[in-house]
Order: C-alpha cells, then sequence, then structure tokens
C-alpha cells in the first residue's frame, strides 16, 4: 500500500499588524495577527536536485501569505484565512493543500491569557 506524500512547506510563528475585525477600532488602529501557513506540495524532486527551481521559494511564498494578509481588510479571521488560501492556490499550482492558523492575540475581548484563532484546511480543487 503507497503512503499519501506528506510533504510540505511550513511558515511558523509569522507576524503581522493589521486592520481585521468587526469593531470600527479595530478597522482605525488594528492590532497584532499570528500566522502559520503549512503548504502540501511533493518535494521530492527538490529533495533530489538540491535546486531552488524545484520547490516554492520560502521568501516568495512568505511575501505572498504577506499581501494576501494585507490586500484588503476583512471582519472575520476566517475570511483573512480563506483570502490566503486562495491567492496561494492562485499563484502556486504545485500546491495542493493548505492549513492555515491565525490568532488574534488582542482581539477586544476582556480575558486575562490566551489567543482566540481559526484553523482553515483547503484542498485544491481540480475540476
Amino acid at each position: 500500500m503507497k503512503q499519501q506524500n506528506d510533504d510540505s512547506i511550513i511558515l511558523q510563528d509569522l507576524m503581522f499588524y493589521g486592520y481585521h475585525g468587526v469593531m470600527p477600532e479595530e478597522n482605525k488602529v488594528g492590532c497584532r495577527f499570528l500566522l502559520n501557513v503549512i503548504c502540501g506540495l511533493d518535494l521530492s524532486k527538490a529533495a533530489n536536485s538540491d535546486e531552488l527551481d524545484d520547490t516554492i521559494s520560502y521568501e516568495l511564498l512568505f511575501n505572498s501569505v504577506r499581501d494576501a494578509f494585507e490586500q484588503k481588510q476583512f471582519k472575520l479571521l476566517e475570511a483573512v484565512a480563506q483570502h490566503i488560501i486562495d491567492q496561494l492556490f492562485a499563484t502556486y499550482p504545485q500546491i495542493n493543500w493548505v492549513k492555515i492558523k491565525l490568532f488574534k492575540p488582542e482581539a477586544p475581548i476582556p480575558v486575562a491569557t490566551g489567543q482566540f484563532g481559526v484553523k482553515l484546511f483547503r484542498e485544491r480543487n481540480n475540476g
């Protein structure tokens, strides 16, 4: 039985400043967001060739994530995460799936500690 390929590129603990939120003050003042992105793709060619052309540059991937995050304002974390996924699929045809965890540590909710966030997993629709 052949095992499914679990290769992935991981961008972990990225921190961005953004203006996403339901409250009007969030759209004006903004706050920090923490982001983890895992992109599933076949890395066997790059692993054997040791050539950047056989994979996706981490820098280019980071730039795509950052640009998608900053491109427009959203009310919901779910919408921000989906927009990032859509942009990654549109830009990199070799990506088969994306998992995103997006946290808003300074959400306007009175709590002493902790974070609020979402996790989205999407597979490329080849149909």
